[in-house]
């Protein structure tokens, strides 16, 4: 028995169909189907959230140098570990230098319009704020890179010793 014979008019109707079913199937040309940018990077993430950290405490330790001098090497202590969270930040994951996405980054110009603001900072609100910061690092330390994790530590046992220190001197 002889296979049915493929005519020129078959070929064509069924060219036309496949080719219209690929078009189906891949949408209009023009259009592309949107691309999900990839996730944020970890580690710029929580480079990010202690940046922001760093400078809300720096900033609490501003005002509270306002009335004590006392306390402005802590403070620059924690600018000392400020600018070292920045430097490992990527060049491409830190603000822009023309200032665009700078408040986005810096909540500190927020925080001080807050009513809060205005009220003078104690020495156990810093000792607060430094043991729930020291009590944070070791949850952090699990996700961290090596050498970040290294740094992690060492502004955790920083903190760690301004809470002892400043509640000895209440």
């Amino acid at each position: 028995m002889r296979p049915p014979r493929l005519t020129r008019r078959a070929l064509l109707q069924g060219g036309a169909a496949a080719g219209l079913a690929l078009v189906a199937a891949s949408g209009c040309a023009g259009e592309q189907a949107p691309v999900a940018p990839p996730p944020p990077d970890p580690q710029v993430v929580l480079l990010r959230e202690l940046i922001a950290e760093k400078e809300r405490t720096i900033e609490l330790y501003s005002r509270a140098a306002e009335d004590d001098d006392d306390l402005l090497p802590f403070r620059d202590r924690h600018r000392a570990h400020l600018a070292e969270l920045r430097r490992r930040l990527p060049p491409e994951a830190s603000p822009s230098p023309s200032g665009a996405g700078k408040a986005a980054a810096t909540p500190l110009a927020v925080s001080t319009a807050t009513p809060e603001a205005a009220e003078p900072v104690s020495r156990a609100r810093l000792r607060e704020a430094e043991s729930k910061a020291a009590a944070a690092r070791p949850g952090q330390l699990a996700s961290a890179a090596p050498s970040l994790a290294q740094l992690l530590a060492s502004i955790g046992a920083c903190e760690a010793a301004h809470a002892v220190a400043l509640s000895r001197s209440l």
